[in-house]
């Protein structure tokens, strides 16, 4: 049993891999068989607090953070603007990507001090869609 932390849209699972073991083989050879796949046991999130901890939040520069598109998608809303304050954690964009709407959160406390982006535009990875300071 190996155990793994896996990181998916910003929330941490705990996940433990078992892997299957193969039953005696048959007298006569057989048709080369794919090996079985590994047994995924049930994820359970990390509280926020720790996935915190694990990962300092990076530091505000004189000039702000610029909180950018982690991928090429549609901005579908922006639920800030400039002078607003936000808290770790709270929703800035809904950035819509391969058919799916992705809440990108800000990743440390501060004030909005610009919205660089606004609802149906189409954005590129790692372009700027809120900086914070």
């Amino acid at each position: 049993m190996k155990k793994f932390k896996i990181k998916v849209n910003g929330v941490t699972y705990d996940v433990e891999v078992e892997e299957e073991k193969e039953q005696a083989a048959p007298a006569a050879p057989a048709p080369a068989a794919a090996k079985p796949a590994p047994v995924i046991k049930a994820a359970k999130p990390v509280p926020q607090q720790a996935a915190a901890a694990a990962a300092p939040a990076p530091a505000a520069s004189a000039d702000g953070h610029a909180v950018k598109a982690p991928m090429p998608g549609k901005i579908v809303k922006v639920a800030v603007e400039a002078g607003q304050a936000v808290k770790t954690g709270d929703v800035l964009v809904i950035l819509e990507a391969m058919k799916m709407q992705n809440e990108i959160t800000s990743d440390f406390d501060g004030t909005v001090q610009a919205v660089n982006v606004s609802a149906g535009q189409t954005v590129s990875a790692q372009e700027s869609l809120v900086v914070i300071g």
